[in-house]
């Protein structure tokens, strides 16, 4: 591991390495990849099989325009002709009609029980009783008002016929010259008004009905002869004193405000406001209740016509006397060529449908981005050198490249096989409409990543998302789009939501498609966004500036709560503090005004904090690790105390020694490591590292730091040569530099020979992750290293090899290591501190602590019960302040101060002893590190148990 690194690699060097590791890890899920964009292709061909299934039954004979075989030129050979007279109802739909029918203009009539009448709601009493309901004979009422009511009631008067009496000759004509109705919905149709083939009536409005109002007419409709019901009803005018009070009449009548919320529809409505006999002005309330699905527009304007042709009909018979009329005959459509039946269920069924296939990328960004931060990736490379510009441009870049790649599939896709969605609309647009939005869609996932911790968690909001907003737009949006009396205004605050922004979209995309198919012109072109009824330009305006809105937050959020430790709320304001090592004077200064108190603080720990204050003070620069009155206190929950993990730790290490850290579990090891590589903040104090201020400055700490975590942070579809060619590049190592430390890294690891180096991480054992872990703590020459018990699942052979690993690593550079291993601490350590709840009991190398802690033998001796006495009283003789430790059957165990006892003495003792009676074994032991470290545990537990 002699690497050695040219400084701290650069911005596009960083992007370079972990666009590197992505392009690997994106190789390496292919599967994945094929299922994802699997999903919209299988999709595009299950609207391709129901649309042939469809067609295939539009083509059938019997749904096609009716034919017949005639003699057209007298020959004797019979020609097939295809025509609307030939056909049924169902069939006409297809067939060229070159001279439309013509059709009497109807009013739109309310239905019998749905008439005016008196109520708690309307309690004007010149409305009909509401028994009228019950025999059907409800007259249809007509409000009036204006400012002269004189002509107001000479107008109404003149609208209804008293008498009319249909001739069967001529019903349609017949019709025309009357005031009729239905109450069928008008439909947008060629040669079909739906009043004229449904069950349901025409109504003749007129002043008053005769004794017979019901009669039944013969009408013929192309080659098909129909009787039609027609009934008389008797028209009603009512006058109102204002436009206010006929609004406030049409507003309460039409929902009654009662649980059984009957309908009081009114016929219509006429405003004459100055109307004179020189000046003409009339306004018309009337039920545009009706809406076309197409989202074309209220199709009952079909029924205005004769609404206004009354009111002028009125009016000219006031100026002209009762024979002048203005003949209203018949409302009549365009003429229009063959049509085949098709139906393009891609642009009818398409919108809900690609909303889902595009909003389906949103989880799969999502949860990538989650991963990382569960499996805590993204701080793992952050502590190794990777910066957070580096990390948003090339993971923002990957995600905009795999999502462009999705979205060019799904689109070339459903155009090779004939989608009309793709198609008719103009490429351009469509293009600039996805990739706005791919790019709005990866904003948000970053910004949501940053509030989420767990995959399975984000995944399933990120589907509640995809399918939410799916069925919202279907079923709730496209409603609000289609009615044309929502405020506009409320269109578009719906759409700063995302979703309904994309459903919007793709809402134009399929109408402009479905009527351009329909009617045979073009989808969508660039001159149709400045059409009032698009909503794609707005769509557009909102989706850019969200885009770019929502990545700024997203960074932002990063930054002050994501990104390892997070740098506050207001980062921003913290940009101007100096970061060398002026800041050492600037903390010692602030440290001397407040006196530090610290309780039954061993000598040794306290000329460690000494010589921190020394070094604070001198501005030393040979010391790598400088830990200054170090704090971390967790608040506490649910009625609990606060839990004190370090308590106020001062610590000086210099380049080239590695100190071990020991202490039983939950002493605050991992803790103190956690608040060096960034995890967390600590409550108080600091550390310098390189003399850089771990509170403020460890985005450059990262760059010289090397981590060998606890868990170990491995990508599973990763080899390890690739894990240590990224991290290596991350510390600037290139060419033939990069791939010989990598070797020289796996050799010294023993992941090399085997094939074992060119294994996915997720393949290997614990103890191979292990020996990972350190190689990549190590790779790039950092000068300072951490690792929280490195030889975790290592058998003696490979635990063996790593200690030399490490202790060749130390010849320049300050490791900390945590450690539950005496053996490891006295092999690689050059000095010890041994941590119980928070504090540091003691400091110094091996031999010093067991000088120190251990100046006593261990002696031992196993006979019979018998002489147990005799064998405590040879012990007192040789150390009449020696300590019984241990007794058990026979086996006593006594502590014997090395002051007291020469070890001569004590073999002699023994000899005499076996003299006189059997000794089954004996024997005299040094202290170990193991007895020090549990007598200063014991010690430090008992003094916080008195305290």
């Amino acid at each position: 591991m002699a690497d050695t690194s040219h400084g701290p690699a650069s911005f596009w060097t960083q992007a370079d390495a972990l666009l590197r590791k992505n392009l690997t890890f994106q190789k390496r899920n292919i599967k994945q990849n094929i299922r994802l964009v699997s999903f919209p292709i299988l999709l595009c061909l299950l609207l391709v099989l129901v649309q042939t299934l469809v067609n295939h039954e539009l083509d059938k004979p019997e749904n096609r325009c009716g034919c017949i075989c005639i003699d057209t030129d007298g020959d004797g050979k019979c020609e097939k002709v295809c025509a609307l007279k030939y056909s049924t109802l169902e069939q006409g739909a297809s067939c060229p009609i070159p001279d439309p029918p013509q059709w009497p203009p109807l009013l739109q009539v309310p239905a019998p029980n749905h008439r005016a009448v008196i109520s708690s709601v309307i309690p004007y009493t010149d409305l009909p009783n509401e028994s009228c309901k019950r025999t059907g004979s409800c007259p249809v009422t007509m409000l009036f008002t204006g400012k002269n009511q004189t002509l107001g009631e000479v107008l109404a008067g003149n609208m209804f016929r008293s008498n009319f009496t249909l001739n069967s000759s001529d019903t349609l004509d017949n019709l025309a010259s009357s005031v009729s109705g239905s109450e069928s919905m008008p439909e947008n149709s060629n040669f079909l008004d739906p009043a004229f083939y449904s069950d349901l009536p025409i109504y003749n409005v007129q002043s008053q009905c005769s004794q017979n109002p019901i009669s039944s007419v013969p009408i013929n409709i192309s080659s098909i002869q129909m009787q039609q019901e027609v009934r008389c009803v008797q028209g009603l005018h009512l006058w109102r004193n204002s436009s206010s009070e006929v609004n406030s009449e049409l507003y309460k009548g039409y929902k009654k405000g009662n649980s059984e919320r009957k309908i009081n529809e009114i016929l219509a409505a006429y405003d004459f406001s100055n109307s004179n006999g020189n000046n003409f002005n009339v306004s018309i309330w009337y039920n545009s209740t009706f809406k076309n699905d197409t989202g074309s527009g209220p199709i009952a304007l079909l029924r205005l016509p004769r609404l206004v042709n009354l009111a002028s009909n009125a009016y000219l018979e006031f100026l002209q006397g009762s024979g002048t009329d203005m003949l209203f005959e018949f409302v009549k459509e365009m003429p229009k060529p063959e049509s085949k039946l098709r139906l393009d269920f891609s642009s009818l069924l398409g919108t809900l449908f690609f909303t889902w296939v595009i909003l389906q990328l949103f989880p799969v960004v999502l949860t990538s981005l989650v991963y990382e931060k569960q499996q805590k990736l993204r701080i793992m490379m952050k502590m190794h050198g990777l910066g957070d510009g580096p990390y948003w441009m090339i993971s923002y870049t990957y995600f905009l490249t795999v999502s462009s790649i999705y979205m060019l599939c799904f689109v070339i896709f459903g155009s090779l096989i004939g989608l009309k969605f793709f198609t008719m609309n103009e490429y351009s647009i469509q293009f600039i409409f996805y990739f706005i939005y791919i790019n709005l869609q990866i904003s948000l996932a970053f910004l949501v990543a940053a509030m989420f911790s767990d995959v399975k968690t984000s995944t399933v909001i990120g589907y509640i998302f995809v399918f939410g907003s799916g069925l919202l737009g279907g079923f709730l949006f496209q409603f609000f789009v289609q009615d044309t009396s929502f405020p506009r205004g409320w269109i578009i605050v719906l759409e700063l939501y995302p979703g309904f922004s994309l459903y919007r979209g793709l809402y134009e995309f399929a109408q402009y498609a479905f009527n351009g198919n329909y009617m045979g012109t073009d989808g969508m072109r660039w001159g149709d966004l400045s059409d009032s009824n698009n909503g794609m330009r707005e769509v557009f305006i909102i989706m850019v500036v969200e885009w770019f809105l929502v990545l700024l937050f997203a960074y932002y959020v990063d930054q002050a709560v994501s990104s390892g430790t997070g740098k506050g709320t207001f980062f921003c304001l913290q940009r101007f503090r100096k970061k060398k090592l002026s800041s050492f004077k600037m903390r010692s200064l602030r440290r001397q005004g407040s006196k530090v108190s610290i309780e039954m603080e061993k000598p040794d720990v306290g000329q460690e904090r000494e010589k921190v204050e020394k070094l604070l003070l001198d501005s030393d620069t040979t010391h790598a690790v400088i830990c200054d009155n170090l704090k971390k206190v967790y608040s506490g929950r649910d009625g609990n105390p606060e839990k004190f993990a370090v308590r106020g730790l001062s610590l000086a290490l210099s380049r080239g020694e590695c100190f071990g850290m020991l202490g039983p579990n939950g002493a605050g090891k991992t803790s103190f490591i956690n608040m060096m590589i960034g995890l967390t903040k600590s409550t108080s104090g600091t550390a310098y590292v390189q003399g850089l201020d771990i509170q403020t400055q460890m985005d450059e700490i990262y760059t010289s730091m090397g981590v060998c975590p606890q868990h170990d942070l491995l990508w599973e579809t990763l080899t390890g040569r690739e894990h240590l060619l990224f991290y290596g590049r991350l510390k600037n190592l290139k060419g033939s530099a990069l791939i010989q430390a990598v070797e020289e890294s796996l050799k010294s690891v023993n992941l090399f020979y085997g094939g074992v180096a060119d294994k996915q991480a997720g393949k290997y054992s614990g103890g191979m992750k292990r020996r990972l872990s350190v190689a990549i703590s190590l790779i790039g020459d950092p000068k300072v290293v951490y690792m929280d018990e490195p030889s975790t699942g290592l058998d003696p052979a490979s635990r063996n090899n790593l200690w030399n690993v490490v202790k060749r690593a130390k010849q320049d550079r300050a490791i900390i290591l945590t450690t539950h291993s005496m053996e490891e601490a006295e092999v690689l350590c050059d000095r010890l501190g041994v941590f119980v709840d928070g504090s540091l009991q003691c400091i110094g190398n091996p031999k010093e602590l067991k000088a120190r802690y251990g100046g006593s033998y261990v002696f031992t001796m196993t006979t019979s019960s018998n002489h147990e006495e005799e064998v405590e009283n040879l012990v007192r003789r040789l150390s009449p302040n020696a300590n019984k430790i241990y007794y058990l059957s026979g086996t006593q165990k006594f502590e014997l101060p090395k002051q007291e006892v020469r070890i001569a003495d004590v073999f002699e003792s023994v000899e005499n002893a076996k003299q006189r009676f059997t000794v089954f074994a004996w024997g005299l032991a040094d202290t170990t590190l193991e007895d020090v470290f549990i007598k200063v545990a014991l010690e430090a537990q008992a003094s916080n148990v008195l305290t």
